[in-house]
Protein backbone atom coordinates (compact mmCIF):
# COMPACT_ATOMS: atom_id res chain seq x y z
CA UNK A 1 0.00 0.00 0.00
CA UNK A 2 1.54 3.70 -1.09
CA UNK A 3 0.97 4.87 2.33
CA UNK A 4 2.61 8.17 1.61
CA UNK A 5 0.64 8.82 -1.31
CA UNK A 6 -2.45 8.46 0.47
CA UNK A 7 -1.68 10.50 3.45
CA UNK A 8 -1.06 13.03 0.52
CA UNK A 9 -4.03 12.49 -1.17
CA UNK A 10 -5.78 12.98 2.45
CA UNK A 11 -3.96 16.37 3.15
CA UNK A 12 -5.31 18.04 -0.59
CA UNK A 13 -2.20 17.88 -2.24
CA UNK A 14 -1.57 17.00 -5.87
CA UNK A 15 -0.57 14.13 -7.27
CA UNK A 16 2.28 13.61 -10.02
CA UNK A 17 1.25 11.06 -12.32
CA UNK A 18 3.98 8.42 -11.04
CA UNK A 19 2.13 8.95 -7.88
CA UNK A 20 -1.30 8.07 -9.95
CA UNK A 21 -0.48 5.09 -11.03
CA UNK A 22 1.02 3.89 -8.10
CA UNK A 23 -2.07 4.65 -6.26
CA UNK A 24 -4.40 2.66 -8.98
CA UNK A 25 -1.52 -0.52 -9.14
CA UNK A 26 -0.88 -0.66 -5.41
CA UNK A 27 -3.96 0.18 -3.65
CA UNK A 28 -7.27 -1.79 -2.89
CA UNK A 29 -10.83 -1.56 -4.30
CA UNK A 30 -12.01 0.19 -1.24
CA UNK A 31 -9.29 2.10 -0.04
CA UNK A 32 -9.77 4.20 -3.61
CA UNK A 33 -13.10 4.33 -2.92
CA UNK A 34 -12.41 5.63 0.40
CA UNK A 35 -10.21 7.89 -0.77
CA UNK A 36 -12.38 9.49 -4.11
CA UNK A 37 -14.98 10.08 -1.53
CA UNK A 38 -13.21 12.23 0.76
CA UNK A 39 -12.16 13.85 -2.21
CA UNK A 40 -15.37 14.63 -3.21
CA UNK A 41 -16.57 15.57 0.07
CA UNK A 42 -14.03 18.18 0.02
CA UNK A 43 -15.06 19.88 -3.21
CA UNK A 44 -19.09 18.56 -2.26
CA UNK A 45 -20.07 18.96 1.13
CA UNK A 46 -23.57 19.09 0.52
CA UNK A 47 -25.27 15.57 0.38
CA UNK A 48 -26.51 16.21 -3.71
CA UNK A 49 -26.34 14.56 -7.03
CA UNK A 50 -26.92 16.68 -9.88
CA UNK A 51 -28.17 15.34 -13.10
CA UNK A 52 -29.40 17.08 -16.81
CA UNK A 53 -32.45 16.60 -18.76
CA UNK A 54 -31.01 16.03 -22.23
CA UNK A 55 -31.13 13.58 -25.99
CA UNK A 56 -28.38 12.75 -27.73
CA UNK A 57 -29.02 13.54 -31.33
CA UNK A 58 -26.67 12.38 -33.73
CA UNK A 59 -27.41 14.18 -37.10
CA UNK A 60 -25.60 12.18 -39.55
CA UNK A 61 -24.23 8.43 -39.18
CA UNK A 62 -21.74 8.98 -42.47
CA UNK A 63 -18.21 9.70 -41.72
CA UNK A 64 -14.84 8.87 -43.07
CA UNK A 65 -12.92 8.62 -39.80
CA UNK A 66 -13.76 4.81 -39.76
CA UNK A 67 -12.86 3.99 -36.06
CA UNK A 68 -12.01 0.92 -34.76
CA UNK A 69 -14.31 1.43 -31.99
CA UNK A 70 -17.08 2.76 -33.59
CA UNK A 71 -20.01 0.04 -34.39
CA UNK A 72 -22.25 3.42 -35.44
CA UNK A 73 -20.93 5.26 -38.43
CA UNK A 74 -22.04 4.25 -42.08
CA UNK A 75 -19.37 5.09 -44.77
CA UNK A 76 -20.84 7.78 -47.11
CA UNK A 77 -21.33 5.40 -49.99
CA UNK A 78 -23.24 3.08 -47.22
CA UNK A 79 -27.42 3.28 -48.25
CA UNK A 80 -28.05 3.15 -44.74
CA UNK A 81 -26.16 6.61 -43.77
CA UNK A 82 -28.37 9.19 -43.23
CA UNK A 83 -28.22 12.98 -43.02
CA UNK A 84 -31.17 13.92 -39.90
CA UNK A 85 -34.04 15.90 -41.70
CA UNK A 86 -34.95 19.30 -40.49
CA UNK A 87 -38.45 18.23 -39.54
CA UNK A 88 -37.32 15.15 -37.78
CA UNK A 89 -34.95 17.23 -35.88
CA UNK A 90 -37.34 19.43 -35.03
CA UNK A 91 -39.81 16.41 -33.41
CA UNK A 92 -36.84 15.62 -31.24
CA UNK A 93 -35.97 18.53 -29.49
CA UNK A 94 -40.18 19.09 -28.78
CA UNK A 95 -39.84 15.80 -27.42
CA UNK A 96 -36.98 16.64 -25.55
CA UNK A 97 -39.26 20.11 -23.77
CA UNK A 98 -41.96 18.18 -23.40
CA UNK A 99 -40.03 15.82 -20.96
CA UNK A 100 -38.52 18.97 -18.60
CA UNK A 101 -35.02 19.04 -21.32
CA UNK A 102 -32.96 21.90 -21.42
CA UNK A 103 -30.58 20.93 -23.82
CA UNK A 104 -29.48 19.04 -26.61
CA UNK A 105 -26.26 17.01 -27.12
CA UNK A 106 -25.63 16.98 -30.90
CA UNK A 107 -22.63 15.10 -32.62
CA UNK A 108 -22.52 13.33 -35.83
CA UNK A 109 -19.79 11.65 -37.91
CA UNK A 110 -17.09 13.52 -40.40
CA UNK A 111 -19.69 13.67 -43.13
CA UNK A 112 -17.29 15.03 -46.28
CA UNK A 113 -19.93 17.13 -48.42
CA UNK A 114 -21.36 19.03 -45.86
CA UNK A 115 -20.31 22.69 -46.00
CA UNK A 116 -19.47 24.61 -42.57
CA UNK A 117 -22.62 26.54 -43.35
CA UNK A 118 -25.00 23.01 -42.65
CA UNK A 119 -23.80 23.34 -39.57
CA UNK A 120 -24.63 27.04 -38.69
CA UNK A 121 -28.05 26.93 -40.19
CA UNK A 122 -28.65 23.62 -38.21
CA UNK A 123 -27.67 25.44 -35.09
CA UNK A 124 -29.78 28.76 -36.08
CA UNK A 125 -32.51 26.44 -36.30
CA UNK A 126 -32.25 24.72 -33.40
CA UNK A 127 -31.95 27.79 -31.05
CA UNK A 128 -35.13 29.56 -33.11
CA UNK A 129 -36.61 26.43 -30.60
CA UNK A 130 -35.19 27.96 -27.38
CA UNK A 131 -32.85 24.92 -26.87
CA UNK A 132 -29.41 24.68 -25.27
CA UNK A 133 -26.73 23.81 -28.19
CA UNK A 134 -23.80 21.31 -26.14
CA UNK A 135 -22.63 20.49 -29.83
CA UNK A 136 -19.71 18.94 -31.96
CA UNK A 137 -17.28 17.63 -30.71
CA UNK A 138 -13.45 18.37 -31.26
CA UNK A 139 -12.75 16.26 -33.87
CA UNK A 140 -15.43 17.55 -35.59
CA UNK A 141 -14.86 21.04 -35.55
CA UNK A 142 -11.30 20.16 -36.86
CA UNK A 143 -12.89 18.33 -39.59
CA UNK A 144 -14.94 21.51 -40.09
CA UNK A 145 -11.93 23.34 -40.45
CA UNK A 146 -10.37 21.18 -42.96
CA UNK A 147 -13.38 20.87 -45.41
CA UNK A 148 -13.96 24.59 -45.30
CA UNK A 149 -10.46 26.09 -45.34
CA UNK A 150 -10.64 28.03 -42.18
CA UNK A 151 -8.74 27.84 -38.97
CA UNK A 152 -10.40 26.34 -35.65
CA UNK A 153 -10.38 29.80 -34.10
CA UNK A 154 -12.28 31.18 -37.29
CA UNK A 155 -14.56 28.24 -37.38
CA UNK A 156 -15.23 28.46 -33.58
CA UNK A 157 -16.37 31.94 -33.74
CA UNK A 158 -18.91 31.61 -36.75
CA UNK A 159 -20.53 28.31 -34.68
CA UNK A 160 -20.91 30.80 -31.87
CA UNK A 161 -22.59 33.56 -33.83
CA UNK A 162 -25.19 31.13 -35.23
CA UNK A 163 -25.87 29.65 -31.97
CA UNK A 164 -23.46 27.09 -30.17
CA UNK A 165 -23.65 27.36 -26.79
CA UNK A 166 -21.15 24.41 -25.40
CA UNK A 167 -18.46 21.82 -26.42
CA UNK A 168 -18.56 18.05 -25.81
CA UNK A 169 -15.64 16.37 -24.51
CA UNK A 170 -16.33 13.23 -27.21
CA UNK A 171 -13.60 12.34 -29.74
CA UNK A 172 -10.84 12.35 -26.97
CA UNK A 173 -10.92 8.28 -26.13
CA UNK A 174 -7.50 8.01 -25.07
CA UNK A 175 -5.04 11.39 -25.39
CA UNK A 176 -1.72 9.68 -26.72
CA UNK A 177 -0.91 9.50 -29.98
CA UNK A 178 0.20 6.19 -30.23
CA UNK A 179 -2.93 4.85 -28.69
CA UNK A 180 -5.29 7.15 -31.26
CA UNK A 181 -2.68 5.91 -34.42
CA UNK A 182 -3.95 2.43 -33.52
CA UNK A 183 -7.58 2.90 -33.37
CA UNK A 184 -8.94 5.94 -35.09
CA UNK A 185 -5.80 6.80 -37.37
CA UNK A 186 -7.74 9.40 -39.46
CA UNK A 187 -9.42 10.95 -36.34
CA UNK A 188 -7.66 14.16 -34.84
CA UNK A 189 -5.17 14.32 -32.68
CA UNK A 190 -3.83 14.79 -29.15
CA UNK A 191 -3.01 18.45 -30.13
CA UNK A 192 -5.68 18.93 -32.01
CA UNK A 193 -8.10 17.82 -29.55
CA UNK A 194 -6.43 20.32 -27.04
CA UNK A 195 -6.14 22.99 -29.34
CA UNK A 196 -10.08 23.05 -29.97
CA UNK A 197 -10.75 22.94 -26.39
CA UNK A 198 -8.69 25.64 -25.14
CA UNK A 199 -9.87 27.81 -28.24
CA UNK A 200 -13.75 27.59 -27.30
CA UNK A 201 -12.48 28.15 -23.35
CA UNK A 202 -10.76 31.40 -24.93
CA UNK A 203 -13.75 32.50 -26.62
CA UNK A 204 -15.91 31.57 -23.84
CA UNK A 205 -17.38 28.42 -23.91
CA UNK A 206 -17.52 26.17 -21.55
CA UNK A 207 -16.71 22.48 -22.37
CA UNK A 208 -17.16 19.05 -20.65
CA UNK A 209 -13.91 16.44 -20.98
CA UNK A 210 -14.05 12.40 -21.23
CA UNK A 211 -11.93 9.49 -21.55
CA UNK A 212 -12.85 6.06 -23.32
CA UNK A 213 -10.92 3.19 -21.50
CA UNK A 214 -10.11 -0.20 -21.53
CA UNK A 215 -9.32 -1.12 -25.23
CA UNK A 216 -5.85 -1.00 -26.04
CA UNK A 217 -3.97 1.60 -23.59
CA UNK A 218 -2.11 0.90 -20.63
CA UNK A 219 -3.21 2.00 -17.00
CA UNK A 220 0.24 4.57 -17.55
CA UNK A 221 -1.19 6.10 -20.54
CA UNK A 222 -4.97 6.29 -19.00
CA UNK A 223 -3.14 8.71 -16.13
CA UNK A 224 -1.74 10.25 -19.40
CA UNK A 225 -4.42 11.13 -20.99
CA UNK A 226 -5.75 12.79 -17.37
CA UNK A 227 -2.72 14.95 -17.09
CA UNK A 228 -3.06 16.82 -20.64
CA UNK A 229 -6.38 17.64 -19.72
CA UNK A 230 -5.47 18.69 -15.72
CA UNK A 231 -2.60 20.66 -17.72
CA UNK A 232 -5.26 22.59 -19.83
CA UNK A 233 -7.57 22.96 -16.47
CA UNK A 234 -4.91 24.90 -15.52
CA UNK A 235 -4.15 26.99 -17.96
CA UNK A 236 -7.83 27.68 -19.16
CA UNK A 237 -10.39 26.33 -15.88
CA UNK A 238 -13.03 26.29 -18.84
CA UNK A 239 -14.19 21.78 -18.15
CA UNK A 240 -17.22 21.58 -16.77
CA UNK A 241 -16.87 17.82 -15.72
CA UNK A 242 -14.89 14.54 -16.59
CA UNK A 243 -16.61 11.67 -17.92
CA UNK A 244 -14.65 8.47 -17.79
CA UNK A 245 -16.52 5.53 -19.36
CA UNK A 246 -15.34 2.51 -20.65
CA UNK A 247 -15.47 1.26 -24.33
CA UNK A 248 -18.32 -1.45 -25.16
CA UNK A 249 -16.34 -3.64 -27.71
CA UNK A 250 -19.56 -5.42 -29.60
CA UNK A 251 -19.92 -5.15 -33.40
CA UNK A 252 -16.85 -3.27 -33.39
CA UNK A 253 -13.20 -4.22 -34.93
CA UNK A 254 -11.53 -4.47 -31.71
CA UNK A 255 -11.70 -8.02 -29.88
CA UNK A 256 -11.08 -7.15 -26.05
CA UNK A 257 -13.33 -8.30 -23.14
CA UNK A 258 -15.21 -5.24 -21.57
CA UNK A 259 -13.82 -3.79 -18.33
CA UNK A 260 -15.19 -5.07 -15.21
CA UNK A 261 -16.98 -2.86 -13.09
CA UNK A 262 -14.59 -2.95 -10.96
CA UNK A 263 -11.75 -1.59 -13.18
CA UNK A 264 -14.72 0.95 -13.90
CA UNK A 265 -14.90 2.03 -10.46
CA UNK A 266 -10.85 1.86 -10.07
CA UNK A 267 -10.40 4.65 -12.90
CA UNK A 268 -13.48 6.59 -11.65
CA UNK A 269 -11.80 7.19 -8.35
CA UNK A 270 -8.04 7.94 -9.67
CA UNK A 271 -9.78 10.37 -11.80
CA UNK A 272 -11.64 12.54 -9.08
CA UNK A 273 -8.17 11.90 -6.66
CA UNK A 274 -5.99 12.88 -10.09
CA UNK A 275 -8.10 15.46 -11.23
CA UNK A 276 -7.99 18.39 -8.24
CA UNK A 277 -8.77 21.09 -10.59
CA UNK A 278 -12.03 19.69 -12.05
CA UNK A 279 -15.16 20.50 -10.48
CA UNK A 280 -16.97 17.81 -11.37
CA UNK A 281 -17.02 13.67 -12.02
CA UNK A 282 -19.85 12.59 -13.64
CA UNK A 283 -20.90 8.63 -13.56
CA UNK A 284 -21.79 6.49 -16.48
CA UNK A 285 -24.38 4.29 -15.96
CA UNK A 286 -25.32 4.20 -20.09
CA UNK A 287 -22.37 1.53 -20.37
CA UNK A 288 -22.19 0.15 -16.60
CA UNK A 289 -26.07 0.28 -15.35
CA UNK A 290 -28.10 1.70 -12.58
CA UNK A 291 -26.43 -0.64 -10.04
CA UNK A 292 -22.72 0.20 -10.84
CA UNK A 293 -23.32 3.81 -11.38
CA UNK A 294 -24.89 4.10 -7.43
CA UNK A 295 -21.88 2.60 -6.28
CA UNK A 296 -19.70 5.20 -8.13
CA UNK A 297 -21.39 7.97 -5.92
CA UNK A 298 -19.13 6.84 -3.20
CA UNK A 299 -16.05 6.41 -5.44
CA UNK A 300 -15.68 10.25 -6.04
CA UNK A 301 -19.26 10.70 -8.86
CA UNK A 302 -21.03 13.97 -7.68
CA UNK A 303 -23.00 13.67 -11.19
CA UNK A 304 -25.29 11.05 -12.74
CA UNK A 305 -25.23 12.46 -15.91
CA UNK A 306 -27.95 12.80 -18.81
CA UNK A 307 -31.33 10.97 -18.92
CA UNK A 308 -30.08 10.50 -22.06
CA UNK A 309 -33.90 10.56 -23.67
CA UNK A 310 -31.71 8.89 -26.83
CA UNK A 311 -28.78 7.72 -27.20
CA UNK A 312 -27.06 5.80 -30.32
CA UNK A 313 -23.57 4.90 -30.42
CA UNK A 314 -23.15 2.66 -27.22
CA UNK A 315 -25.96 0.94 -28.49
CA UNK A 316 -24.85 0.44 -31.49
CA UNK A 317 -21.92 -1.95 -29.99
CA UNK A 318 -25.19 -4.01 -28.22
CA UNK A 319 -25.20 -2.30 -24.67
CA UNK A 320 -28.30 -0.66 -24.02
CA UNK A 321 -29.19 0.90 -20.71
CA UNK A 322 -32.66 2.97 -20.30
CA UNK A 323 -33.33 5.58 -17.10
CA UNK A 324 -36.12 8.22 -16.87
CA UNK A 325 -35.70 11.14 -14.57
CA UNK A 326 -37.66 8.99 -12.27
CA UNK A 327 -35.77 6.70 -12.25
CA UNK A 328 -32.60 8.31 -11.51
CA UNK A 329 -33.90 10.44 -8.49
CA UNK A 330 -34.70 6.97 -6.97
CA UNK A 331 -31.62 5.79 -7.62
CA UNK A 332 -30.30 8.79 -6.36
CA UNK A 333 -32.35 8.63 -3.43
CA UNK A 334 -31.10 5.00 -2.42
CA UNK A 335 -28.25 5.94 -2.21
CA UNK A 336 -28.41 8.71 0.41
CA UNK A 337 -28.31 11.58 -1.61
CA UNK A 338 -31.00 14.35 -2.83
CA UNK A 339 -30.93 14.55 -6.30
CA UNK A 340 -31.15 17.88 -8.39
CA UNK A 341 -31.64 19.02 -11.85
CA UNK A 342 -28.76 21.22 -13.64
CA UNK A 343 -28.24 22.53 -16.75
CA UNK A 344 -24.89 22.35 -18.72
CA UNK A 345 -23.31 24.54 -16.37
CA UNK A 346 -24.37 23.22 -13.22
CA UNK A 347 -26.51 25.94 -12.88
CA UNK A 348 -29.20 24.51 -10.61
CA UNK A 349 -32.94 24.38 -12.18
CA UNK A 350 -34.56 25.52 -9.38
CA UNK A 351 -38.23 24.25 -9.93
CA UNK A 352 -36.77 20.73 -9.97
CA UNK A 353 -35.20 20.80 -6.34
CA UNK A 354 -37.68 18.89 -4.74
Amino acid sequence: MPAEIIEKTRAGERLTSEEALRLYKHADLNTLGQLAHEVRLRLHPEPVITYVIDRNINYTNKCISGCKFCAYYCAPEDPDGYVLSREELARKIRETKALGGTQVLLQGGLHPDLPLSFYEEMLRFMKGMDIHCHAFSPPEVVHFSNVSGLSVKEVLERLIAAGLDSIPGGGAEILVDQVRSQIAPRKATTDQWLEVMEEAHRQGLRTTATMMFGHVETLAQRIEHMERLRELQDRTGGFTAFIPWPFQPGNTAINVKPATGQEYLRTLAISRIFLDNFENIQASWVTQGPKVAQISLFFGANDFGSTMIEENVVAAAGVSHRLSEEEIRRIVQGAGFMPRQRLMDYTPVNSNVR
